[in-house]
């Protein structure tokens, strides 16, 4: 079973600074809120972000780099740990046990599980916000805060979920089932990639090359996810197994079948490699995340 190829210890201790101290009498929606950021994962998007601006920065041989990432890669955590709050909740796909532990709204109840992802929504845009501010590079620091609205918005992940929902129950073609994959699963790792290479100081054309892998990365770990979900264990995926034929979804598996689905997934690995290449400076770190995400059992 392969490892996450990353000591994630720094990008942890940056999540967990930006995240909102649990006081006052609004605590109970704070403690949800940290819990749901700090129940465990593998801090993938911030990874990828903290390790593309690297890149990019080290070109210009830019020093202050992490502090001007740190409070965009722990916003992008809390939109996806917001993403994932209200995912399980009861309307949504009603699941009850998340990375092996009770899901935020089985915990605190429907109402308050759904102020909490809203919560994790407003408090990622006032510390993405506040950095831009502060930041010594407005300019680049602005291009990432607008890459996460677009990237989250209806125009990605909430867009990409919308149609999921709608769309529950009947059988998609491959068209729409690829535009779901594309937003509700690759947008916020396109984001990891465009708002590191930003936030880095890339070009526009390399802000786009970072989309472009993180497209490819999203549609092979969405598919990756599918086939998971046929072949793993639940205590290898800390969720109940079959949750997508429980919410009668089609899937890639159930289109195309186990094994052209493993064939997608190698091809867009292979894709995001290949344009990896054009990033400069050291990339060896973003190649071995993208195997691992690529080849994950869990």
């Amino acid at each position: 079973m392969p490892t996450l190829p990353y000591d994630k210890t720094e990008i942890e201790m940056l999540i967990r600074a930006a995240l909102p101290r649990e006081e006052g009498l609004q605590r109970t929606v704070i403690r949800a809120m940290r819990e749901a950021v700090e129940n465990g994962g593998k801090r993938i998007r911030p990874i990828l972000l903290f390790e593309t601006c690297r890149c990019f920065a080290a070109r210009r041989g830019e020093t202050g780099w992490k502090e001007e990432a740190a409070p965009f890669l722990a916003a992008l955590e809390m939109i996806h740990s917001f993403s994932l709050v209200h995912d399980d909740l009861p309307c949504m796909d009603n699941d009850t046990l998340r990375r092996g532990k009770p899901t935020t709204w089985y915990v605190y109840g429907e109402a308050m599980g759904t102020l909490a992802g809203d919560g994790l929504v407003l408090e990622a845009l006032t510390v993405a916000g506040r950095a831009v501010g502060q930041s010594r590079h407005p300019e680049r620091a602005a291009r990432a805060l607008a890459i996460l609205g677009e990237k989250s918005g209806v125009g990605g992940m909430l867009g990409g979920q919308s149609v999921d929902v709608e769309k529950t129950g009947e059988h998609l073609d491959a068209t729409t089932l690829d535009f779901i994959y594309r937003l509700k699963t690759g947008a916020l790792l396109e984001a990891a990639f465009m708002m590191g290479a930003a936030l880095g100081g890339a070009s526009e054309a390399e802000i786009s090359c970072a989309e472009q892998i993180g497209r490819a990365v999203g549609l092979a770990f969405q598919i990756q996810d599918d086939i998971l979900d046929e072949t793993a264990t639940e205590a290898e995926l800390g969720k109940p197994l079959h949750s997508d034929e429980k919410n009668q979804k089609t899937t890639y598996v159930s289109l195309f079948g186990l094994e052209a689905a493993r064939e997608a997934v190698r091809q867009q690995s292979e894709a995001a490699e290949q344009r990896l290449r054009e990033f400069p400076g050291e990339t060896e770190t973003l190649a071995a995340l993208i195997a691992y995400l690529t080849d994950r059992r869990f």
